[in-house]
């Protein structure tokens, strides 16, 4: 990706993710307005998800990339298989979270190139905090940005004071181990009891949403280990983050490797790592 596709590309994205975050949270600070439905795969949706999505879309649209996204149609892998370009998005990634009310929800939208992720923000509105990562450039995270619905931010303002992952965090005393809030099984338990077998005193970490990724990158948790299901638009964006801050993702099946873009968009099980991790 030469300089002046970057500059270009990079505000789209940025604030795409921060116009989306406006629309979820004037949803959130409405709890009667939330109008809870279930999708075919027994997950909710909010009105919050649909207005996501619909910004992005919009904002997205003038570059002329293709979406897949998590509420957009259902596209058969005939239609998308060949795809040089796409964004691949989650507009709220977390909605049982967000449900709860816990906060802990983001914006996800990753640029894929030949099925790589090769750029990426993951937005958390609550925090203000926005991660940005480009495949070999590295990964960075702002703060202070606030959600706005005519966010308009340029290249120069994005990357003026954002700072590079990971950040400098001292390695923690007990291993930091971080599992999905609301989505765990009997697998992840027999997981984090093989860890104990060397790390007696490992701390869990109970968190929603992409978020972890995004804490991993900055090196304030170790580990991470997911059995349940999740989809590409639920992982790449993340998975970039933390490459580029120096930690790594590896599927529990198979070769490890992560692929996108598949017949099938569901992934497999995982576990992360931080840079810093000691396993």
């Amino acid at each position: 990706m030469n300089d002046k596709v970057r500059m270009y590309l990079l505000p789209n994205i940025f604030n795409a993710a921060v116009r989306a975050g406006a629309a979820i949270m004037k949803v959130y600070k409405n709890l009667d307005d939330y109008y809870i439905s279930i999708k075919s795969d027994k997950t909710p949706i909010t009105v919050a998800d649909r207005l996501a999505h619909r910004t992005i879309k919009e904002y997205l649209g003038p570059t002329r990339i293709p979406i897949l996204s998590e509420e957009g149609r259902e596209m058969r892998y005939e239609e998308r298989c060949n795809w040089e370009l796409f964004w691949l998005v989650d507009p709220l990634d977390g909605t049982v979270e967000f449900i709860k009310g816990n906060n802990e929800f983001t914006v996800n939208i990753a640029l894929m190139e030949n099925n790589v992720c090769v750029g990426s923000v993951v937005y958390v509105p609550y925090l203000e905090k926005i991660y940005i990562a480009e495949r070999g450039n590295g990964a960075y995270v702002k703060e202070g940005v606030a959600p706005a619905d005519d966010a308009d931010f340029g290249y120069d303002e994005i990357v003026a004071d954002w700072r590079r992952l990971p950040l400098d965090e001292p390695r923690h005393e007990r291993l930091r181990v971080a599992v999905s809030r609301s989505h765990q099984t009997p697998e992840t338990f027999a997981h984090i009891d093989a860890l104990r077998r060397e790390h007696p005193d490992l701390e869990i970490v109970e968190q929603g949403s992409s978020y972890k990724f995004c804490l991993l990158a900055e090196g304030k948790i170790d580990y991470y280990v997911r059995t349940t299901n999740t989809y590409e638009w639920d992982t790449a964006a993340g998975e970039l983050i933390l490459a580029e801050a120096g930690g790594r993702t590896r599927s529990l099946d198979g070769d490890g490797t992560f692929r996108y873009n598949k017949e099938d968009l569901h992934n497999p099980w995982f576990v992360c790592r931080s840079k810093n991790c000691p396993l």
